[in-house]
C-alpha cells in the first residue's frame, strides 16, 4: 500500500484544502484539488509500470528515450470520482476509460446497506493495467463490487485502487478481499460513524464537487 501523507509533499497541502470546510465552499477548488491528487497518483503509479526504449529525432540528432509500453484503463465510480479520474487521465492521456454507476442503497434499522449498481460501460481490459478511482474508501464495498463487475470485460494484468481518503476498516477490507490489487491512498482515518461515513473524512465528495442532490 502507498500512502501519500507518509512523506511531506504538496499532496499534503491539497488534502488539507480538501478537508477544510471553509475551502470546501469553493466547489471549483475542491474539484481541482481532487484532480491534482489524481495527477500525483498517476505519476507515482507510473513508476511501477513497464517502459520500452524509443528513438526520438530532435532538430540536432537522435535521442534514446522511454515510452510507456502497457495499456491503461481508467475506471471511476460516478459521480464523485470524476475529478480524481480526470487527474489520472491528464497524465495517462492515452488511456481507455470505463465508468460505473454505483451508490449506497437504503440503510436498514441497523444502519446496514447494500451497494446498488445500475450502469457500467467499459472497453476490453484483458491484460491491461486497470486503475480504479473513488475519492473515499469507507467500507470498501463499492470498490469490491466495481472490481468484480469489471472482470466481465477481461482479466487485467494488474489492478490499482486509488482513493483520496480511506478508513482503516476499508483498507483492511480491500487487503483481505482483493489482495491482488495494490492500494494507493492520500490519507487514512481511524474512525467511521454509524452511517459508515469516514470521520473526520471530508464530507460527501460528490456533493462538494458538483452540488447537492435530492
Amino acid at each position: 500500500m502507498f500512502v501519500l501523507t507518509e512523506n511531506n509533499s504538496l499532496a499534503n497541502h491539497f488534502l488539507s484544502e480538501l478537508r477544510d470546510e471553509q475551502t470546501q465552499k469553493d466547489s471549483m477548488r475542491f474539484r481541482r484539488n481532487l484532480e491534482r491528487l489524481g495527477e500525483v497518483f498517476a505519476y507515482e503509479i507510473s513508476k511501477t509500470l513497464s517502459f520500452q526504449k524509443h528513438d526520438v529525432s530532435t532538430q540536432l540528432g537522435i535521442k534514446k528515450t522511454y515510452h510507456l509500453s502497457q495499456d491503461v484503463v481508467l475506471v471511476t465510480i460516478l459521480r464523485a470520482g470524476l475529478p480524481l479520474h480526470q487527474g489520472l487521465l491528464n497524465y495517462f492521456d492515452k488511456a481507455e476509460n470505463a465508468f460505473i454507476g454505483a451508490y449506497r442503497g437504503k440503510h436498514d434499522e441497523k444502519e446496514a446497506f447494500e451497494i446498488e449498481m445500475d450502469y457500467i460501460t467499459s472497453p476490453d481490459i484483458h491484460d491491461k493495467v486497470l486503475i480504479i478511482s473513488d475519492p473515499m474508501l469507507a467500507t470498501g464495498k463499492s470498490i469490491e463490487k466495481a472490481y468484480h463487475a469489471m472482470l466481465r470485460y477481461g482479466v487485467p494484468a494488474k489492478t490499482h485502487i486509488v482513493s483520496a481518503i480511506a478508513s482503516q476498516r476499508g483498507v483492511r477490507f480491500i487487503q483481505a478481499r482483493l489482495p491482488q490489487c495494490r492500494l494507493w491512498v492520500g490519507d487514512i482515518d481511524t474512525e467511521m460513524n454509524s452511517k459508515s461515513y469516514i470521520v473526520p473524512g471530508l464530507g460527501d465528495a460528490g456533493d462538494l464537487a458538483f452540488g447537492g442532490k435530492i
